[in-house]
């Protein structure tokens, strides 16, 4: 394994709940109105300090992509997905943006974001949250 290089965020941004590691800045948000199984999730332009995972090709509520999840540099939990993929062209501004989700980082204030108790639309694989 080779050397880890975290890239440092200034400005408000939000972090991995688990290591504190940079993961985006407030300013990337392209969306808030994304959804995952533990409730809100936004749509970055940019993220960092993540890895990627296997490819796969999800059936999500607005149709057919292929996606990645993606993983914390620091300590390797899960903190969303990249969209490889949109098959739909109603979609394709998603292709290399990244979703984050809420319950899984720290908000640019430090606080931590608590899982919604019925989760309103489940757009991420059952077995990865």
């Amino acid at each position: 394994m080779g050397r880890l290089f975290v890239v440092d965020i200034e400005g408000k941004m939000y972090s991995c709940k688990h290591c504190k590691t940079h993961i985006s800045r407030v300013d990337d948000i392209v969306s808030k109105s994304f959804h995952s199984k533990h409730g809100k999730a936004y749509l970055f332009s940019k993220v960092v300090n993540v890895s990627v995972g296997e490819k796969e090709d999800r059936m999500m509520i607005t149709g057919l992509h292929t996606v990645a999840d993606i993983f914390c540099i620091g300590c390797g939990s899960i903190v969303g997905w990249t969209y490889e993929t949109a098959y739909e062209k109603s979609q394709k501004y998603k292709e290399g943006k990244s979703v984050i989700e809420r319950f899984k980082v720290l908000g640019p204030d430090g606080r931590r974001y608590f899982p919604t108790r019925h989760p309103q639309i489940d757009e991420s694989d059952p077995d990865d949250t």
